[in-house]
């Protein structure tokens, strides 16, 4: 039964989740979630009957902190280790230091609390995603950000935040948004490649798997639309926070906590300045 790893981020359940799978060469990980949550993911797949020498492969759906953040770490205690990441994302995993610069400036003082310590993946463990992984079919799904891929086999999708973000049992899906590549137009053809691929569940990072994958698609869809718009007509981010908290519910503080709604505002504004069609 496919059911997702809970890493307990900052001591929350339901926060990030990831994945043990099957593959044609062993067992693999779908992501693996940040360096601070690494003894967690250990003790995870030991109540699996598993050690991090155990995985045989890492696939990666992008290399935002929350997902790949632990990568070099878990290389360089397993370095037979192979990682699984697409072209876009490679080079920043062999240097992340302009991706960490970046985001120390965007984090502050919170960045080793949030991500702990950040280590290159040695380009030898590197493997491209794209087209059959160790039979997975594989295909780039930008609009989150554009070195995000999707995984698909035997009705199973392994999303990343490719399907947004939904904290199960809530119904609610949230586009989340990060600078500094989001594409509206991309992610709505991401969904439609989802949508092709017909299948039965999505397996989300944040948080669990989706079985009423139609209807969360549609949600996804005009969610992201009604963001999209918010931050086109001059919303400020307060605004924005509180229009985008709407459909949260019972896990309010759970959303917010995995989702920094500034961000997405962040994310969205840098969007329509490139396309000068900012309002305000």
């Amino acid at each position: 039964m496919l059911e997702p790893l809970d890493l307990d981020f900052l001591g929350l359940p339901r926060a990030i989740g990831v994945y043990l799978v099957d593959t044609t060469d062993g067992p693999a990980l779908f992501d693996c979630g940040p360096m601070t949550t690494l003894p967690r993911l250990k003790e995870a797949l030991r109540e699996r009957g598993l050690e991090l020498e155990d995985i045989r492969h890492l696939l990666l759906s992008h290399i935002h902190f929350d997902h790949a953040g632990a990568a070099g770490a878990i290389v360089r205690e397993h370095p037979s280790l192979r990682v699984w990441v697409s072209e876009v994302g490679a080079p920043h995993l062999v240097d992340p230091s302009r991706l960490e610069d970046s985001a120390r400036r965007l984090y502050g003082d919170d960045f080793d609390r949030l991500w702990g310590e950040l280590l290159p993946v040695p380009e030898e463990n590197i493997e491209t995603a794209a087209g059959d992984v160790l039979g997975w079919e594989t295909f780039p799904a930008p609009g989150h950000a554009s070195h995000h891929v999707c995984y698909v086999r035997d009705g199973t999708l392994l999303a990343g935040d490719a399907a947004g973000v939904r904290i199960l049992p809530s119904t609610y899906v949230l586009p989340v948004s990060p600078p500094p590549d989001i594409d509206v137009e991309a992610w709505h053809s991401t969904i439609d490649q989802i949508r092709r691929r017909r299948p039965e569940r999505l397996a989300l990072i944040h948080y669990g798997v989706v079985t009423d994958v139609d209807g969360h698609l549609d949600r996804l869809g005009s969610e992201l639309d009604r963001w999209a718009e918010l931050v086109r007509t001059g919303v400020d981010a307060d605004e924005f926070a509180a229009a985008a908290r709407e459909g949260t519910g019972a896990e309010d503080e759970l959303y917010a906590a995995v989702v920094p709604y500034e961000q997405s505002w962040q994310g969205l504004r840098r969007y329509w300045v490139k396309r000068s069609e900012l309002t305000t």
